[in-house]
């Protein structure tokens, strides 16, 4: 019996901001919005998201001990997400300053602060909450070596669900473990690096499949996603919606998406599911505050 559906191991920042007509040239200044502060990160995020679908959850990451610390850890208490595994102490929690324009885009740019003191030492402390996980999920706000060791504390029978952003080129220990690898197209490009692989998502996944995952999830916005394995390759499709803000809207994706996998769905029918929690959250302003309950997604 497995104590949580969701183990998150990852970033967790307080978001900033600014709504803006267009982004800024080089060298440019624009006026932007009000500043507004909201809960984020990837892993803070994706924990969130997974809680409020009813996924029993935990969070591995690491705050300040200042005021957006406090933030981020009200925030997932009233998620209903287990922090037990939440650390404080050793830098100022990290940042992450967001724009957005009127289509809904953003652009990000991160300060880890606190999320760059995760350690490997820190994953393996937590060696219980892996022991009791049914699915792990984390991303790359927080350093490559303490993914790798993630990797390593996983358990027989658990999962492994990495989204790889920000994106670098990752080790074979870390690809061969992904089940699934979910990536968007810049993303994918910069894990196949050189390496020839067309120009349609099948070829990217499929060169992706070679380097080790054991199934590879495409991300393509308005498009839907694709999913691949071995048993081969499948469009799963969009839902229409008006966006607002795509702020966090793939970390609800692959909350949600890691959910459904522990759940016993098949990769299709996760990534559907995932498609229309993302469709919801994107409607909404914010990361965390967009994030829908099942009830919701089931009434849309």
């Amino acid at each position: 019996m497995y104590d949580y559906d969701l183990l998150v191991v990852g970033s967790a920042n307080a978001d900033l901001v600014i709504g803006v007509e267009r982004r800024p040239a080089a060298g440019e200044t624009v006026l932007g919005s009000d500043l507004a502060v909201h809960p984020g990160g990837k892993g803070a995020n994706q924990a969130v998201a997974a809680a409020r679908l009813g996924a029993r959850t935990a969070l591995l990451a690491r705050i300040g001990d200042d005021a957006y610390g406090r933030l981020l850890l009200d925030s997932q208490r009233a998620a209903g997400v287990d922090t037990v595994g939440v650390l404080v102490g050793g830098a100022p929690t990290g940042i992450a300053l967001i724009t957005v324009d009127p289509s809904g885009d953003n652009s990000i740019v991160v300060s880890p602060g606190a999320n760059g003191r995760l350690t490997p030492e820190d994953v393996r402390a937590a060696a219980g909450l892996f022991h009791t996980s049914r699915v792990v999920s984390a991303q790359l706000e927080i350093p490559l070596e303490t993914v790798v060791e993630v990797v390593r504390s996983l358990v027989p029978g658990s999962r492994f669900v990495l989204n790889p952003s920000p994106p670098r080129p990752m080790p074979a220990e870390v690809l061969a473990a992904c089940d699934p690898l979910i990536v968007n197209e810049h993303e994918a490009k910069v894990i196949l690096g050189d390496t020839a692989a067309g120009d349609r998502p099948e070829d990217w996944a499929r060169v992706l499949l070679a380097k080790g995952p054991k199934s590879v999830v495409v991300t393509l916005g308005s498009q839907g996603a694709l999913v691949a394995s071995a048993e081969g390759a499948e469009r799963v499709a969009a839902v229409k919606v008006d966006a607002v803000d795509t702020t966090g809207a793939g970390d609800s994706f692959t909350a949600a998406l890691a959910w459904k996998l522990g759940a016993g769905s098949s990769l299709a029918e996760a990534a559907g599911y995932a498609a229309r929690v993302g469709a919801v959250a994107v409607t909404r302003r914010g990361a965390q505050e967009s994030f829908p309950t099942a009830a919701e997604v089931e009434a849309r």
